[in-house]
C-alpha cells in the first residue's frame, strides 16, 4: 500500500483540518527542545518517510559493506607509513589517530548519508559522518509528534519506528563494558565546544544516562582538568571515567591548547574516550580519494573495490585544473572542505547562476576544499502546510545510524534546493518501516 498516497487524499480532502495539524506540530516542535531559541527549530513537512522491510535490508548491507571497508581503511592506517601519507594529516594529529582504544569497536556511531532511489533501490554516498554525530533526539521527537498529524493517524495503522536515543546509550554502555579498566559503572562526561554544540540534545542524552543510573554531565571540553593521572570536570569536581566525544576533530585541532588537559589524558590513557581520534580516517572528507587509490585499494576485495566505484562519486582536490574542468559544466559538480561539518562551506553548482558559480569555485582553489561529482537526489512530493498550499517536489536525504557496526535507523531530510541541510531549507521528517504485510 502506498502510504504517503493515502495521506496525499487525506489532506486534499481535509484542507483546514490538516493545516491545523500542521500548525500544532510546529507549535508543539517551537516548545520542545527541538528548538534551539529563536527562528532555529526544526522544520518538517506533513507526509514521513515511510521505508518497506526490502528498503530496512538494502540500508542493512550497506552499513554491513561500508563497516567492513571502514574497519580495514583504519586498521591499514594503524599498520601501514604509505597508507598513513594518503591522508596527509599533521603529526600531531596522527599521533591522536594512531592512539587505539581500550574498547573493542573500531567506530562507536557513524551516519552514512546516501541519496537513494526509493524506486530502483540503487544509491550513491553523500558523506560519511563519525564526529559529533547528531540528531538523534530529533528523529525520535518527530516520530512522538506524529500523534498531532491528523493525516496520519487517520492511517491507523501500526508501523515499526528505530528508536535512536535510548538504543545508542544501550550500545554506548555496551562498549563501555568491553573496556577491562573501566568500572561497572563509570562516571560520564558528555564533551563538546558548547559554544557550538547541539546543546539542547546533549542534555537529553544526559537525562538518559542519569535514568539508567550513570553519573553524568555535559560539560565544555575546555573546562576539564587533569591531574594525579584521573581526569576531572571543573564544573561539578567529578572524576570522569568515560567520555562521550561531541566535539568534531576539526574544532579539537584548532584548539589544543584550550583542550590541552583532555588531550594529556588521553594520551596517558587515564580516559577512555567514546569515539577515539581514529574515526577523523571516515569523517574527513579526503576519505573519498582514499578508497579509490590503488594503495588503499589492496586491503579490499574485488566485490569491495567494486562496490566502492558503482557508489562513491569521483572526488577531486579542488586545484587550478580542476576548477578549469568543472567550471563550465556547474551542474555536475560540488565543492565541500575538507574537514568541516553541517554542510558550512559547500556549494552546489545547480543552485548558484554561471558567474556565481565560477566565483566560488575560483575563490576556493588550493584552500583545502575537494571537487566532487554531483549527484541528483531522489525527488519525492511533500507539503508544507505551516507555509504553503501547495504540494512540491523534494530532494531526499537518507541518513543511516551505525552503532557499533550496526545498523540502527534513519535519518530523513528533504529540501528544495541542490544542497540539503539546515542553512539550506532543510525540513526533517519522521521515518517509519511498514510492518511485513499478510
Amino acid at each position: 500500500m502506498n502510504y504517503a498516497l493515502k495521506m496525499k487524499n487525506y489532506i486534499d480532502e481535509h484542507r483546514i483540518e490538516s493545516k491545523k495539524s500542521a500548525l500544532k506540530t510546529t507549535m508543539t516542535i517551537q516548545a520542545s527542545e527541538l528548538n534551539a531559541g529563536g527562528p532555529n527549530y526544526t522544520r518538517t513537512l506533513h507526509i514521513p518517510k515511510f521505508y518497506t522491510q526490502e528498503d530496512k535490508k538494502r540500508f542493512e548491507s550497506i552499513v554491513d559493506t561500508m563497516y567492513q571497508i571502514f574497519s580495514k581503511v583504519i586498521k591499514a592506517y594503524q599498520s601501514d607509513e604509505e597508507i598513513r601519507k594518503l591522508f596527509g594529516f599533521s603529526k600531531e594529529l596522527e599521533e591522536l589517530i594512531l592512539l587505539k582504544p581500550r574498547y573493542d569497536s573500531l567506530i562507536p556511531i557513524c551516519r552514512v548519508d546516501i541519496f537513494y532511489d526509493e524506486k530502483t533501490k540503487e544509491f550513491g554516498f553523500c558523506e560519511f559522518n563519525t564526529d559529533g554525530t547528531s540528531a538523534m533526539n530529533e528523529n525520535k521527537r518527530l516520530n512522538e509528534f506524529l500523534s498531532l498529524n491528523n493525516a496520519f493517524m487517520a492511517l491507523d495503522t501500526d508501523f515499526e519506528i528505530m528508536e535512536l536515543v535510548n538504543t545508542w546509550v544501550d550500545v554506548f554502555l555496551k562498549i563501555c563494558h568491553t573496556d577491562p579498566k573501566l568500572k561497572e559503572k563509570p562516571n560520564i562526561a558528555i564533551v563538546d565546544f558548547l559554544d557550538k554544540a547541539y546543546l539542547n540534545e546533549l542534555y537529553v542524552f544526559e537525562r538518559v544516562f542519569k535514568e539508567k543510573g550513570y553519573q553524568c554531565e555535559v560539560v565544555d571540553i575546555r573546562n576539564l582538568e587533569y591531574r594525579d593521572h584521573k581526569l576531572w570536570s571543573t564544573k561539578s569536581g567529578m572524576q570522569l571515567d568515560v567520555i562521550y566525544r561531541r566535539a568534531v576533530t576539526k574544532d579539537v585541532m584548532e584548539n589544543l591548547e584550550l583542550v590541552k588537559d583532555f588531550i594529556d589524558a588521553i594520551k596517558a590513557d587515564d580516559v577512555s574516550i567514546i569515539g577515539a581520534f581514529q574515526t577523523q580516517l571516515i569523517h574527513h572528507k579526503c576519505i573519498n580519494q582514499v578508497l579509490l587509490d590503488p594503495l588503499m585499494q589492496k586491503y579490499f576485495t574485488q566485490e569491495e573495490v567494486a562496490y566502492i566505484e558503482k557508489h562513491l562519486p569521483k572526488t577531486y582536490d579542488l586545484t587550478k585544473d580542476v576548477a578549469d574542468m568543472i567550471k563550465e559544466d556547474k551542474n555536475q559538480w560540488i565543492i565541500k572542505p575538507k574537514d568541516s561539518y553541517a554542510a558550512k562551506g559547500v556549494w552546489a553548482g545547480v543552485d548558484l547562476n554561471t558567474e556565481e558559480w565560477k566565483h566560488e569555485v575560483e575563490h576556493w582553489i588550493d584552500k583545502d576544499y575537494i571537487a566532487q561529482e554531483y549527484i541528483t537526489p531522489y525527488k519525492t512530493e511533500n507539503i508544507d502546510l505551516v507555509n504553503y498550499d501547495d504540494y512540491q517536489m523534494y530532494s531526499n536525504l537518507t541518513g543511516l545510524y551505525v552503532y557499533d557496526g550496526k545498523f540502527a535507523g534513519v535519518y530523513s531530510r528533504l529540501s528544495d534546493s541542490g544542497i540539503i541541510s539546515t542553512q539550506y531549507n532543510e525540513k526533517t521528517v519522521p521515518t517509519l518501516f511498514i510492518k511485513e504485510e499478510s
